[in-house]
């Protein structure tokens, strides 16, 4: 009897302190995220779902294709609260950031244990990548929790609990709901971990999933136009992803690919990116398995992330693959603890000398998704916002905006909505050449623009201090005759206005016609 309540203490606490565990590294992931939360609208996406909260239009990118669904209700949702897109979108980024730490240490502690779950949701917590995506109004880090949610329910099934298949049905749905991306890159998984079930099972899972994508897709496809969402999808993929896949662009770009991976892990796990590099490992008999399965999980991702598209600033995709490599990072960190030859208190100091080191990273690094480099963003569109209206009037002048993840179209027309905003270049869609224009935070595919009263354009600046940037704007200006644009500096950002008869030089489909009066044909 008293061995039983020993052993029944001893259970309770270990209990306590798993618990314990997760309040704390939920609590540290919501204080660093809203600590460093953005104030505006980060990404061209971002801009793209704070539109679709009074709009749902993918085909006129409001959302962009492929829709987001359940991302933008919720967003709606939130919005009701906070009244603010961004600050709506990032709480949102903030809770999935905290529920996938949750999710990673449930799965590493079911895997390895208890030790090396609490490394593994540290290494999640101080990762510059997923803390960058926890303080944004983007989908990355919503996708990593439910890869994490559904890579869990699935081992459960793998290892022979049949009734965790109806529940990874329903959270696979779901998660393609919000990222239509997760149904391409978790289905191999859940469908792998099917195989020891029976067919009843299989059956039901399929078909709860089947039941539970078209019970979002059916309402989006109807409230996005049906033939045009699927016309604004096809035309997006055309546009970009499709150009540089294996199949038609040189083996070169998908070596490219795979360096710019190796990059993002870099990005992804700091510090502990040195723990494969341990010559010794512990194992166990049952790491095989683990192995495979994890393999199953991040196969999909991988080989479409090096064979079909991925740009460096598209980073958040490897977030869908960050749960399984959390994990194993966490026993590799565990068992490098346990066999470093220092006192406890040095072994805390190192710990906490890499954690530094991958905060530093976020902070300062050079790079898109760094803290300092989304504080430089939010003061050159916070500047360029209050100047213009200074230089030309809302009423008499065009913005042309230029296809950019930062300070592009997106922003200009949404940070300054009394201005009609157009998107250079014109884009090829089936019904034919079409710009995208804007106005008081919506946006319309346009062949004919009424000119109205309308008599300059002026061409929003792009970041400073950027060679590629200014090599394009350089391009975009070179199309003019010289002397036709004049320069105005304010607080260092330098701003081309043009007259609007000269527009058709960048719109030679839908420009204005010289002697005014409608834009395009």
């Amino acid at each position: 009897m008293t061995n039983h309540r020993l052993a029944h203490a001893l259970s309770g606490a270990v209990k306590w302190r798993k618990a314990l565990d997760l309040v704390v590294l939920v609590a540290a992931t919501a204080v660093t995220r809203i600590v460093f939360r953005s104030h505006y609208l980060y990404d061209i996406d971002s801009v793209n779902f704070a539109l679709a909260l009074h709009r749902y239009d993918p085909s006129s990118h409001q959302p962009h294709p492929p829709g987001y669904f359940l991302y933008v209700l919720l967003g709606r949702l939130v919005n009701l609260i906070y009244h603010d897109a961004n600050v709506a979108f990032v709480a949102i980024s903030i809770v999935f950031s905290c529920a996938a730490v949750a999710m990673i240490y449930v799965l590493t502690e079911g895997w390895f244990g208890r030790n090396a779950a609490l490394f593994s949701g540290l290494i999640f917590l101080f990762s510059p990548l997923a803390w960058f995506h926890g303080t944004v109004a983007l989908t990355y880090i919503v996708e990593a929790f439910f890869s994490a949610l559904v890579g869990y329910l699935c081992w459960r099934i793998y290892c022979g609990a049949a009734r965790y298949v109806l529940p990874a049905a329903l959270a696979l749905g779901i998660a393609a709901g919000f990222r239509p991306s997760s149904a391409l890159f978790l289905c191999p998984l859940f469908w792998f971990s099917l195989r020891r079930v029976g067919w009843k099972q299989l059956a039901s899972g399929t078909g709860l999933l089947l039941l539970t994508s078209l019970a979002w897709f059916i309402p989006m496809a109807r409230i996005g136009g049906g033939s045009g969402y699927a016309s604004s999808l096809l035309s997006l993929w055309l546009t970009v992803p499709s150009r540089e896949s294996f199949f038609n662009s040189s083996v070169l770009n998908a070596l490219a690919r795979a360096l710019v991976i190796v990059g993002i892990g870099f990005l992804s796990f700091g510090c502990a990116v040195l723990l494969p590099l341990q010559r010794t490992r512990q194992t166990d008999a049952d790491d095989g398995r683990k192995a495979t399965f994890t393999l199953v999980w991040i196969m999909p991702g991988l080989l479409f992330f090096v064979f079909i598209y991925l740009k460096f600033v598209n980073s958040g995709y490897l977030l869908i693959l960050l749960p399984p490599g959390c994990s194993w990072m966490g026993i590799w960190a565990a068992n490098w603890y346990a066999n470093l030859p220092l006192p406890r208190a040095r072994k805390i100091l190192l710990i906490g000398c890499c954690a530094v080191a991958n905060a530093a990273i976020f902070v300062f690094a050079p790079v898109y998704c760094s803290y300092g480099e989304v504080r430089r963003f939010e003061r050159e569109l916070g500047e360029i916002v209050s100047a213009l209206p200074q230089i030309a009037p809302a009423e008499m002048t065009m913005i042309v905006g230029l296809d950019s993840h930062f300070l592009g179209y997106r922003h200009a027309g949404y940070y300054l909505p009394a201005y009609l905003t157009v998107q250079f270049p014109e884009v090829q869609l089936a019904m034919g050449k079409r710009v995208f224009a804007m106005r008081n935070q919506d946006t319309r595919l346009r062949a004919q623009l009424a000119a109205g009263s309308i008599r300059e354009f002026i061409i929003f600046p792009l970041p400073a201090g950027n060679p590629e940037y200014s090599r394009y704007m350089a391009l975009v200006r070179g199309r003019f005759p010289p002397g036709d644009l004049r320069l105005v500096v304010r607080d260092g950002h330098e701003f081309a206005l043009g007259p609007i008869e000269d527009l058709h030089f960048l719109f030679p489909v839908c420009a204005p016609l010289p002697n005014g009066g409608v834009y395009g044909k």
